[in-house]
């Protein structure tokens, strides 16, 4: 029997020249026990007619807002019946369009309203030209319904509707219907009943009460980790230098401001977690004995003003004795030498994994939404390079690397 057997699924069809695959999606559900109801976005409505859903569902389809005054009676809130009902939405395909006011919460119609106020998963197939789905407004779109835990089956490279090839071709009509039913069978919650605690973010070192020294770190990667870790099912606790981003959701956040507060924070829950996930660009060193109060520039008699600095203690090498059974995951960023670098720190530092980057590479830079990374396995040390990929898709790949190496429970 299908994990889809008996369950309740909208299926969205938006405007795009793939509208037509949404019928032998349909068919496939139904094929696979689902019952499903058609919404379509009024520009969905001329590539295909709403008579061959209504036909093939044997139901109702969705388009307006507001009933045919002339020719219902009808009454109620229907998006937020629909919303209640279902069991999840599939919206295959969706339009850039469609993407950016999902993502910033625009409903301006029957579809979007419905997910607003949808309580059930939203599963999304994107289809459109290969420059519209890289573009840095859709990437940025869609790494951040990816951190909200929307499923985005992306779509598959090939020959496009423009007679253009690339990346933007609605994926395989089987495939998607695998990933909703992957979904149902609990297989994306593969980190149930796992612990993991992250870090993120840069630390400042105070200079005096108004200075500091610090980094360029954002934290974005950090945030994924936490957000993808989340996502999967875990139970995850993320410990964040001074930042300016939202809470994951389903993540406990505690925010931290130097390098031995972070440290304190960690070795409190060290004992906690399954998997310590070390992203935070922790200060290498810290100012001897920084005033409470501003320091003048009269205060300086004469000459450049001279700080004493002292080394912060290294956070992974201070709890390596507490690591047991636990996965320790690092983040390196190298300039230099960065394979052999990483191989150093992945010994000095007793870790599993330790994750590696160039900012000087394009898309791996401060700040970014995507990055470039490689990843080191202490067992054989083999270097795992990675295309450029959202930060999202990055931390995913990681937490698949560290899944395995978690002993069971």
């Amino acid at each position: 029997m299908s994990a889809l057997t008996g369950k309740k699924i909208i299926l969205g069809v938006c405007g795009s020249i793939a509208a037509y695959k949404s019928a032998l999606l349909l068919r496939e559900l139904q094929s696979r026990g689902a019952e499903v109801r058609i919404v379509m976005t009024p520009s969905a409505a001329e590539f295909v007619t709403p008579l061959t859903f209504s036909s093939l569902s044997h139901n109702q389809v969705y388009i307006d807002m507001f009933p045919d005054r002339e020719h219902s009676s009808a009454v109620g809130t229907w998006h937020i019946d629909l919303g209640l009902w279902a069991d999840a939405m599939l919206v295959a395909p969706i339009t850039a369009s469609t993407i950016a006011k999902i993502t910033h919460g625009i409903a301006d119609n029957f579809l979007t309203s419905i997910v607003l106020a949808l309580r059930a998963p939203l599963i999304l197939a994107p289809a459109m030209d290969a420059d519209m789905y890289i573009h840095p407004a859709t990437a940025s779109n869609v790494a951040r319904l990816k951190e909200r835990g929307v499923i985005v089956v992306e779509p598959e490279e090939g020959e496009l509707a423009s007679g253009l090839s690339g990346v933007g071709r609605l994926a395989d009509v089987t495939g998607i219907v695998d990933e909703v039913e992957r979904f149902f069978e609990g297989r994306h919650l593969d980190l149930t009943g796992r612990k993991i605690l992250v870090t993120a973010g840069p630390t400042q070192e105070p200079i005096d009460a108004v200075r500091f020294i610090s980094n360029r770190s954002s934290g974005k990667m950090g945030f994924a980790v936490a957000a993808a870790a989340a996502n999967r099912g875990a139970e995850v606790k993320l410990i964040s230098g001074p930042v300016a981003l939202e809470t994951p959701r389903n993540v406990a956040r505690k925010n931290v401001s130097t390098a031995d507060q972070m440290l304190e924070a960690v070795a409190k829950e060290i004992d906690w977690c399954d998997a310590l996930v070390m992203t935070a660009a922790v200060a290498d060193y810290k100012v001897l004995n920084p005033p409470d109060r501003k320091i003048k520039k009269t205060e300086f008699a004469e000459g450049t003003p001279r700080i004493e600095l002292a080394e912060n203690v290294d956070i992974l090498k201070s709890l390596s004795k507490k690591k047991g059974r636990r996965v320790f995951v690092g983040f390196a960023l190298e300039t230099d030498d960065m394979i052999v670098n990483a191989k150093k720190k992945l010994v000095s530092k007793s870790l599993d994994l330790i994750v590696v980057n160039n900012p000087r590479v394009q898309g791996a830079g401060f700040g970014s939404d995507t990055n470039r990374v490689t990843i080191l396995s202490e067992k054989d040390q083999e270097a795992v390079e990675l295309p450029l990929l959202s930060k999202y898709d990055v931390a995913m790949r990681i937490l698949d690397r560290i899944l395995p190496l978690m002993p069971r429970s």
